[in-house]
């Protein structure tokens, strides 16, 4: 599938964006979005079907992707897959850098492995930093080296405010992006894989004999099908969240809440707000 008309579509809504959409001086005042009080706060809402922007708060601004960036150390993963140079089965090593990293992790030794299908549940689902620096590692040689790429692939989708310096969104001041970026991202996930993108509803995987449990309450809500979390302190509480109801779909980024509670909150105004604008599949607005 092309992306490219969609995507530039989403890189041009800032231009395209109605400003009474989030204008607090609108006589619609009662259906106005309240931004999160905080300096980290940059949100957007995209309607995924046509590449529409129905929000945008900040959206341009740099910020800190944290766990966010593990969306491109999959992306990568999937592209590695689907062009048969690894398997579901393949198995990644985990170096002593890996093992190193703080967590959240899986704790794996080193000298141990995780297979990619394992990997990919593992990044979405407890976010694992191990995990991601020893993909890193696997497809780049080096996690810099990896990080390098993510950043190319970045260009390439058209995130021009996005720099990787890590494959897991450890605090690293080098490592930026903005909100409109993560939902190009996003979309770029759901258009160019389809066939892998069920992993980002998972909720829980087992692994060595125990139940791995995820922790984005949002997966709970009916027609939110991913995407990813992510934490630092300097970047607040971060989320993309996918919307599939009725025909309708939404890329929802928020970036900056002072809590997980509040920032999913903040998601499901958005969503509540802004999907009824959105077009039903075929680009039919109602």
């Amino acid at each position: 599938m092309n992306m490219r008309p969609i995507l530039r579509l989403v890189l041009a809504g800032a231009m395209a964006f109605s400003l009474a959409a989030c204008s607090t001086s609108s006589p619609t005042r009662a259906l106005q979005i309240q931004p999160i009080q905080s300096e980290k706060y940059a949100a957007i809402v995209v309607d995924a079907n046509t590449g529409r922007t129905l929000y945008s708060a900040s959206a341009d601004q740099i910020r800190y992707p944290a766990s966010l960036t593990k969306m491109m150390t999959i992306y990568m993963l999937f592209e590695a897959l689907d062009s048969g140079r690894i398997s579901k089965s393949t198995q990644i090593p985990i170096s002593a850098h890996a093992a190193s990293q703080p967590p959240t992790k899986m704790g794996i030794k080193p000298g141990g492995s995780i297979d990619v299908d394992s990997a990919i549940r593992a990044l979405v689902v407890r976010s694992a930093n191990d995990v991601a620096a020893a993909v890193g590692e696997y497809l780049g040689g080096s996690e810099a080296q990896f990080a390098a790429n993510m950043t190319a692939r970045a260009r390439a989708l058209g995130m021009t405010k996005t720099t990787f310096r890590n494959a897991s969104g450890l605090p690293d001041a080098g490592q930026q992006t903005c909100a409109r970026d993560m939902a190009l991202l996003g979309m770029a996930l759901r258009q160019r894989f389809p066939h892998h993108y069920a992993y980002f509803s998972t909720r829980e995987f087992a692994y060595a004999g125990k139940m791995v449990r995820g922790h984005n309450k949002l997966l709970e809500t009916g027609g939110i099908d991913g995407i990813k979390t992510g934490y630092i302190r300097a970047s607040g509480f971060n989320i993309v969240t996918s919307v599939n109801r009725d025909g309708k779909r939404l890329i929802v980024t928020v970036m900056g809440g002072e809590s997980a509670n509040g920032r999913n909150a903040h998601v499901q105004e958005l969503i509540q707000r802004y999907l009824p604008a959105a077009a039903s599949r075929g680009g039919t607005h109602t």
